[in-house]
């Protein structure tokens, strides 16, 4: 391959991994993971959306906040405080990894080190396991509500509510996916770069 091919490999690389920060740090920032639509008007403002941090209900904001383990909860309100938990660990810890995922691929790239773009490949892969794991929990995490919301007050009566996933989580996905991307940009830029120190090698000892 040309020169001009790994340039266009890291760079490209280099834009899919700035991307895929930026998407979730915005979708970790914003507050429209999870709506919710009350199709009654005879019983006040009642639609929700929510974030990883906070709830607004109305004209009202409430926080998640960490309640003592003393609390009168039951095993499900556990489970789904300590999926929280996990939740709001992964998808930043995944964010700060970005971070230090691009200065790996950078200085990486400005090697042409095949062992070192392969292991910045593999640190991104990585970074798209965490996402998609805090991603795929907080699913689980809002179905759960969902299905103990159900047990506690009927399916009759939120039949009138509609519920759906927001754009931040489409933010965080898309986010996952680049990190893919960029992993795989990277593998193929190590892959080139390996060609090259083979055809320089045969230069040599001609």
């Amino acid at each position: 391959m040309k020169t001009f091919s790994f340039g266009a490999l890291v760079l490209t690389a280099g834009i899919t991994g700035l991307l895929s920060f930026g998407f979730l740090a915005a979708a970790i920032g914003s507050e429209y993971w999870y709506i919710i639509k009350v199709n009654q008007t005879d019983v006040g403002d009642f639609d929700s959306h929510s974030g990883l941090w906070r709830i607004h209900e109305g004209g009202e904001v409430y926080s998640f906040t960490a309640e003592p383990a003393s609390s009168n909860y039951t095993e499900i309100e556990k489970h789904m405080l300590h999926m929280h938990s996990m939740i709001v660990v992964l998808l930043p810890l995944s964010l700060v990894l970005l971070v230090l995922g691009g200065i790996c691929g950078l200085v990486s790239s400005l090697a042409r080190s095949p062992v070192l773009l392969t292991g910045a490949a593999s640190y991104f892969l990585v970074c798209s396991l965490l996402t998609l794991s805090g991603v795929s929990l907080y699913i689980s995490y809002s179905q759960a509500a969902v299905d103990e919301t159900e047990r506690l007050v009927g399916a009759e009566r939120l039949a009138q509510v509609c519920t759906s996933y927001g754009w931040s989580l489409g933010l965080a996905w898309l986010s996952c996916g680049l990190e893919v991307l960029t992993g795989l940009l990277l593998l193929l830029a190590a892959r080139t770069a390996r060609r090259q120190h083979g055809h320089q090698g045969h230069h040599t000892v001609a």
